[in-house]
């Protein structure tokens, strides 16, 4: 049995404005990896890759379904929520509540 050659990996997340095959260069990526929730997650993440596909080639998407308990939660709905005053305390991080709040 042969073995292959060991390969570090190393798991990312970046915030960043602009192109997202720009980003992923920026930061030596060779793998993007996306959530999605529904159908509509899934039929406007296959346009983003075939569009990604034709500015980068070398870039990979994975797709990561979200769990059933979280799978209802959008930003869109968890900004309008704090917008008009609601608590979104059961849909956010601890972390992001907080900055938030201080906003």
């Amino acid at each position: 049995m042969t073995r292959g050659k060991r390969t570090d990996t190393e798991f990312r997340v970046v915030d960043f404005s602009g192109l997202m095959v720009n980003a992923a260069r920026e930061h030596g990526a060779k793998l993007i990896i996306r959530g999605l929730r529904d159908t509509t997650d899934y039929n406007y993440e296959m346009q983003m890759v075939g569009m990604n596909a034709q500015m980068a080639p070398d870039l990979q998407t994975v797709f990561l379904p979200s769990s059933p308990p979280v799978r209802h939660i959008s930003a869109t709905l968890v900004r309008q929520i704090a917008e008009m005053g609601g608590d979104i305390a059961a849909f956010v991080p601890p972390i992001v509540l907080k900055a938030l709040q201080s906003r």
